[in-house]
């Protein structure tokens, strides 16, 4: 009996332990799966998080800033990747103002070497055109020569045309600011806009019923909205739409900090896009340097579209281009709203006819072929003309002869030893009734360091015609007392 009771405690007791193991065994197996499971979720909410960011810092390094870092988690990793993305925005932002600055840097190299190239052409094609006019008149009408003097005129005429775009490009030609009123300006363009683009371009105008007014050269902008629109035209071979936008806006810090040199304040924006065939990034980054194009040879020169970036920067604005390939282009134009009312824009008459005169003119011109050029041309109108190499021998021409019988004295600006204003300041206090009239290749910033460019100044800009020039003179002798200058 004791045995049979012994025999049922054992057989007891292994079945208790063989539940108790399969008990721990179940509860290991449950453990080694909260385990495995809080190493996948662990895994998931720290280490794929910071391998992500490891890959976009390493992206970054490369200067890579196509990447994208996805941020599912408001913990202290996904803290750490939103400061990352953060610093990815602020490091993309600088890299492209760095770009902007780079290429206003460039262009304002190439600038500064086309209006030094501009002046010292100007010099020349005011010799070029007036010879070839004085030739001219004094020739009979048939003759051979005459006709080919005629083609050497209008060559220096297109020569002319290039040195003006190379200083409109340079931001340094000389322009006639005023208060416009851009709404009627485009109103005016837009029968001549028509006819330019053709029949199977729509163009399309939005102009804002409140537009302000810009200060700026209302012919100068004229050339802007054209060249644009030709732009345009070429991009749009079968047709197309161009649409011409304006409307006021407001800059604020955080727009103006995305562009270069750009101010926060009120503008009037021109938005000018078409549906064309667009530019790949490399294209556009040089779309307003001189000379570049990819028209065809003889298509074009390539100084439309930097014509137009030089003309809005002298007009205190700013120009931006937006394109990708085959979406089209779009400019858009940021020109400082002006207050005060706008003024008239309309065209002076031509001059047919060379003015005569009989007063005494002081010449004064460093550059001898322009000076026997400009001598010859006023001899020829009636003037008396007293000619000096330089500031200082035409102040010594003044003290000796006394100066009361000068009527007129035409300068150059840019002269060694003493400048034009210089010497007119001098003079005046010799002969208080003398005229000045000045003139000048040089581009309009050099011009307005010597303190000439101010409003109301006696200004001819080189290269100028015989009619030019005799017409300005005419005109600042026949001024009244108080407009001498």
């Amino acid at each position: 009996y004791e045995k049979e009771e012994s025999d049922t405690y054992s057989r007891e007791a292994i079945a208790t332990y063989r539940k108790t193991r399969y008990f721990f065994v179940v509860i290991g197996v449950i453990a080694i799966i909260i385990a495995v499971l809080g190493a996948v979720i662990l895994t998931r909410s720290i280490v794929i998080p910071l391998e992500q960011g490891v890959f976009f810092a390493n992206k970054l390094s490369e200067g890579d800033f196509s990447a994208e870092i996805r941020i599912k988690q408001h913990d202290e990793t996904g803290q750490l990747l939103f400061a990352m993305k953060n610093m990815a925005e602020r490091l993309k932002r600088t890299k492209s103002l760095e770009q902007q600055l780079f290429q206003s840097q460039k262009l304002e190299n190439v600038g500064r070497l086309a209006g030094g190239v501009a002046h010292d052409f100007n010099n020349i094609l005011t010799v070029i055109r007036g010879y070839s006019e004085l030739a001219i008149l004094g020739m009979a009408e048939g003759k051979p020569v005459r006709g080919s003097l005629e083609e050497v005129l209008k060559a220096s005429e297109r020569a002319g045309n290039l040195t003006r775009q190379l200083l409109a490009f340079s931001r340094r030609q000389v322009m006639e600011m005023k208060i416009i009123d851009l709404k009627c300006l485009m109103k005016d363009l837009e029968k001549m806009l028509r006819r330019l683009i053709g029949e199977d371009i729509d163009l399309r105008m939005a102009l804002a019923s409140d537009l302000g007014r810009v200060r700026a050269d209302p012919g100068q902008i004229e050339q802007v909205i054209v060249n644009l629109a030709v732009n345009a035209r070429d991009a749009m071979p079968s047709g197309g739409v161009l649409t011409i936008e304006a409307a006021n806006i407001e800059l604020d810090e955080g727009c103006s900090c995305l562009h270069v040199d750009a101010k926060p304040g009120e503008y009037v924006l021109l938005c000018v896009s078409d549906t064309g065939t667009g530019m790949i990034p490399e294209v556009r980054e040089r779309v307003f340097e001189p000379f570049f194009t990819t028209k065809e040879k003889g298509k074009g020169t390539g100084l439309g579209l930097s014509m137009a970036y030089g003309i809005v920067k002298q007009s205190n604005g700013h120009i931006w281009v937006y394109s990708e390939p085959n979406q089209g282009t779009t400019f858009k134009i940021y020109l400082p709203l002006a207050k005060e009312s706008a003024e008239s824009t309309g065209r002076k008459e031509e001059v047919t006819a060379l003015p005569r005169g009989k007063e005494t003119i002081l010449l004064v011109e460093d550059e001898s072929s322009v000076r026997l050029l400009a001598a010859r041309v006023l001899r020829d109108q009636g003037y008396t003309i007293h000619e000096a190499p330089d500031g200082t021998e035409a102040l010594h021409f003044m003290q000796r002869n006394g100066g009361g019988s000068v009527d007129l004295l035409l300068t150059d600006v840019i002269m060694p030893k003493l400048n034009g204003k210089e010497l007119s300041e001098h003079l005046k206090t010799i002969n208080p009734k003398l005229r000045v009239l000045f003139t000048s290749g040089y581009t309009d910033d050099v011009i307005a360091h010597h303190g000439v460019l101010e409003d109301g100044t006696n200004f001819i800009q080189k290269p100028y015609t015989s009619a030019a020039l005799t017409t300005k003179v005419r005109e600042v002798l026949s001024k009244g007392d108080h407009e001498r200058y």
